[in-house]
């Protein structure tokens, strides 16, 4: 059986900025939000940084469904994650296990208040409509060109963005 988040889906959040974490709150009003810190821990969860984030939390307390995205803005393909969210508070049993790879990721820079845990239950790719649209025309490779000239982007000498 394939791990539901595979080595893909892994490299692909190493090479992601931000992963943008949707939760509701207890009426269903839902809410969007940018985290820096989101490690894939193991084949079925992700953990996210709570650094400045109250209303997530609030939500994830009332409403346990949440979404988690992330992309490569370059090549223009990332994934989707449904899952189930947590919060995992620093003085609970098993904080430790949470909090340590975001704390190796962070070092001292951000206060870590507490961990939001993603159990994944399904996951979706993401990707640019031009994969969709002209399928024998868009490469990846076409893709980050693009994408390195809209954003006025150079590559260095050694060819890593």
């Amino acid at each position: 059986m394939n791990p539901l988040l595979g080595s893909d889906i892994r490299s692909m959040a190493q090479r992601s900025v931000l992963c943008w974490l949707a939760t509701a709150d207890a009426s269903g009003q839902p809410n969007v939000t940018p985290k820096e810190i989101f490690p894939v821990l193991d084949d079925e969860h992700i953990v996210v940084a709570n650094i400045a984030s109250p209303g997530s939390a609030k939500n994830i307390r009332a409403n346990a469904k949440v979404c988690l995205s992330f992309i490569d803005v370059f090549a223009q393909k990332g994934y989707k994650v449904l899952g189930l969210g947590t919060e995992a508070q620093p003085t609970e049993d098993g904080y430790a296990h949470w909090v340590a790879p975001l704390r190796a990721m962070a070092g001292e820079r951000f206060p870590i208040h507490s961990v939001f845990v993603v159990r994944a239950t399904a996951v979706e790719p993401i990707v640019a409509p031009s994969y969709r649209l002209y399928p024998s025309e868009t490469s990846e490779e076409k893709q980050i060109e693009s994408a390195l000239l809209a954003y006025g982007v150079q590559r260095s000498e050694q060819g890593e963005l």
